[in-house]
């Protein structure tokens, strides 16, 4: 008996969770589940159940912590790929203002000692904390 898995996998009925789990958005297909029920995943400004049928063309806003995405679906993956294959799938509308944000919270300065220069000595460290106080008073 020979099984079309081709043809089945054109009748079947891609669930978002999935969808998202397989485009390697989220780690494990329960974190975006879990993602799909708290909300946190929408479909023109809508929350969706992680049951819903995934279409091409449909814009998803994805939350992640402070992260936060925008794709559109372009074509339809069921199973986990690698990375280089996974971004072909969908197309990430996320604003370039979005993405630098993000960015730009993991740019903070970052001191670092010379090897062997030993421990820091008390004055070291008010020095430093003198200097890393400047620094965030002038973001502010």
């Amino acid at each position: 008996m020979f099984i079309n898995f081709a043809f089945m996998a054109e009748t079947e009925k891609l669930r978002i969770d999935k969808y998202l789990w397989a485009i390697r958005v989220f780690k494990t297909r329960s974190l975006a589940t879990d993602a799909c029920k708290a909300g946190r995943v929408k479909l023109k400004g809508q929350n969706i159940k992680p049951s819903a049928v995934v279409k091409v063309g449909d814009i998803y806003q994805i939350s992640k912590g402070i992260e936060r995405k925008v794709i559109e679906v372009i074509d339809f993956s069921y199973n986990r790929t690698d990375a280089k294959i996974a971004v072909t799938k969908y197309k990430d509308l996320t604003p370039v203002e979005e993405t630098h944000a993000f960015k730009s919270v993991f740019q903070a300065p970052t001191l670092k000692r010379d090897r062997g220069a030993g421990r820091p000595t008390k004055k070291d460290r008010r020095e430093t904390d003198d200097l890393l106080d400047s620094f965030w008073q002038e973001e502010d």
